[in-house]
């Protein structure tokens, strides 16, 4: 039976394009170079290139340049004679001749020494090399699918790396968009780590974000991409005190202590701002200036009690925080379900949250979606 081929999440334009030079590659047997930033899921897209081929069947190998020593690298992949050097105590066969018919993918390729690319564009051209040690020539059907996150022409023209090598490498090549050009992407992927993270927890359900967790989600720049995400998200949703409340603090840096570990922006449009006093906020259709948000010509009032407080200059301290956030969360729920004629599934989508998400807040937050029978 054939493998699923793997899932990778996100509907935004440059995944969707990325996504579909990969099918239309898969087919042709030819090596392919796969680039992108650390985190941007090279690895992921190698699998679903070789799982998409015709060798969808035989083998698919990894093997991560930039972790093994030159003389290891060339030893796992090439294999060794019986005495080659120092250990070798018997033959050993290399990843070439394990994944004879499959697919081989080299993470980090532009960490291979010159003289191992020498032995790669061989292998590549002719399908024959020698185990370190050997005088036999040995003959296999590989097809190459590397990555990186270098930029190999400029390496090329270095010298660091070979121009012929590269130009056999390159029959095509597939870009993988950064994190923040998948923008679309973000609450997904967020959503769908942390249902993960729950079911480790053994948590009943995800309560989602709240929506300044998730301005702040979309403020942030991610360098290391989705990895980073994972990592941050997962972190959030350890540290927080209660599984049943939405998600306010967001970890970006374990490094700090809690303070100044958290990034939440008090005000969406300074996160997500372009300069001006308005600016998209995180819900569908929805656009707020500094005391009203409108939503397909709607005005609904934006100016909180604790900022007319705040404002007046009385701040009446000390406040509950926690309460001053749930009244925040169920007037932004009370007009989503409003706006969407108290259809929940249609209000998760204003609000940016699952159905089964939206079902729990309802519940805690005790709204009515439709009149109850005493009042028909």
């Amino acid at each position: 039976m054939k493998r699923q081929t793997p899932t990778i999440i996100g509907t935004s334009a440059p995944l969707i394009a990325a996504l579909d030079h990969i099918s239309r590659l898969a087919s042709i047997d030819r090596p392919a170079l796969i680039v992108g930033e650390r985190g941007t899921g090279k690895e992921l897209a190698a699998e679903r290139l070789h799982y998409l081929s015709p060798r969808w069947d035989q083998t698919l190998t990894k093997v991560n340049c930039g972790a093994i020593t030159e003389t290891l690298l060339e030893s796992e992949l090439f294999g060794h004679e019986a005495g080659a050097f120092t250990g070798a105590n018997k033959q050993h066969a290399g990843r070439f001749e394990l994944t004879d018919g499959g697919t081989l993918f080299l993470d980090e390729l532009a960490t291979m020494s010159t003289r191992l690319q020498e032995k790669l564009l061989r292998v590549i051209e002719y399908g024959e090399f020698e185990r370190v040690g050997g005088q036999r020539t040995l003959h296999v059907d590989v097809r190459i699918v590397a990555a990186t996150n270098a930029d190999l022409p400029a390496l090329a023209d270095r010298g660091v790396f070979r121009w012929d090598l590269l130009d056999r490498l390159s029959f095509d090549v597939v870009h993988l968009p950064p994190l923040r050009d998948r923008e679309l992407d973000l609450q997904e992927l967020a959503q769908h780590f942390s249902v993960r993270m729950c079911t480790e927890l053994g948590w009943s359900y995800f309560p989602g974000f709240t929506p300044a967790a998730i301005a702040c989600l979309q403020g942030h720049h991610w360098p290391g991409n989705i990895r980073e995400l994972k990592n941050v998200v997962e972190r959030s949703l350890f540290r927080a005190q209660n599984p049943e409340d939405p998600i306010h603090d967001i970890i970006i840096d374990p490094f700090h202590d809690n303070a100044a570990g958290r990034v939440i922006p008090v005000d969406s449009s300074a996160q997500l701002g372009d300069g001006h006093d308005t600016a998209r906020d995180i819900t569908h259709g929805f656009t707020r200036d500094k005391n009203r948000d409108t939503h397909h010509g709607k005005t609904y009032d934006n100016e909180s009690a604790s900022s007319k407080v705040a404002r007046s200059g009385n701040r009446g301290w000390p406040i509950s925080l926690k309460s001053r956030l749930q009244e925040e969360e169920r007037r932004w729920l009370a007009a989503a379900l409003e706006e969407s004629g108290q259809r929940q599934n249609d209000a998760a989508s204003l609000l940016g949250l699952s159905y089964h998400q939206m079902r729990a807040l309802v519940r805690k937050h005790q709204l009515h979606t439709r009149p109850r029978r005493r009042e028909q």
